[in-house]
């Protein structure tokens, strides 16, 4: 099951955390997979590790944040991988403020990169999926983006306006056989979360019904499903991904 054989995936922010999980998954499931960041290094690496595994990967060096370039960098694909059969949104930042203190400069670039970098990517790459009928595109948002947090309303609205943006295309393409879906991610162990103090970490988890935080490979599951063909008949769906933190 969820075997990914002859499909080419590829997953943004794929450098670490829940991007790079989601891209060792696909891989080894058999997708051939395109790892995109900013961080050209760690791809590299990443790509060397999938290969010894057994995978393939190819690195492409993308910032989401400068979508304007999105269509260029997509040619530097070759050309065995430049049809994307699915697609992982996953880069994102975060600025955290309160509203009262929070700049403009801090909003746009956090609707820049989660929201704006997701369209751009995703109208470049559907097109093929449309003429090839078939396709996954698959956002990652948060359970912020449902359920809000305080002294996060760019970091809330951008993941929100994700899930927004994903019911709108599965309604647009659903007749071509592509599917739209969302994973919402509660709290993961990442490198961001393993910089907590351990007080923080058990009062995070106390709010979670599992009273745990998740794991990359939580999440990535959740992804596998959704490019498979065993999800062919979900779309424009929100997968809450959280432990329990948000029902």
């Amino acid at each position: 099951m969820f075997r990914l054989d002859g499909r080419t995936a590829l997953v943004t922010g794929a450098s670490q955390g829940i991007g790079e999980a989601v891209a060792r998954r696909l891989a080894a499931q058999g997708a051939r997979v395109v790892i995109a960041a900013r961080s050209a290094d760690r791809l590299g690496a990443l790509a060397a590790e999938i290969a010894a595994a057994g995978g393939t990967a190819h690195a492409l060096a993308l910032d989401v944040a400068e979508p304007e370039r999105v269509a260029e960098k997509l040619k530097e694909l070759p050309a065995d991988l430049a049809a994307v059969d699915i697609l992982v949104n996953n880069a994102g930042i975060a600025a955290d403020n309160l509203l009262a203190r929070m700049s403009l400069a801090d909003w746009e670039r956090v609707l820049r990169t989660n929201l704006t970098g997701a369209f751009a990517l995703t109208r470049e790459l559907v097109r093929g999926m449309m003429r090839r009928r078939w396709g996954r595109v698959i956002n990652v948002s948060s359970v912020v983006g449902l359920m809000g947090n305080a002294g996060q309303a760019n970091y809330a609205a951008s993941k929100a306006g994700l899930i927004g943006f994903s019911k709108a295309l599965a309604r647009e393409l659903g007749s071509r056989a592509i599917t739209v879906n969302v994973v919402a991610p509660g709290y993961i162990e990442t490198a961001m979360t393993a910089g907590l103090p351990a007080a923080t970490r058990d009062e995070l988890a106390a709010g979670i019904a599992l009273k745990r935080l998740g794991h990359v490979d939580d999440v990535a599951a959740a992804v596998l499903y959704l490019a498979s063909e065993e999800a062919g008949y979900v779309t424009g769906h929100t997968l809450n991904v959280s432990g329990g933190l948000y029902m």
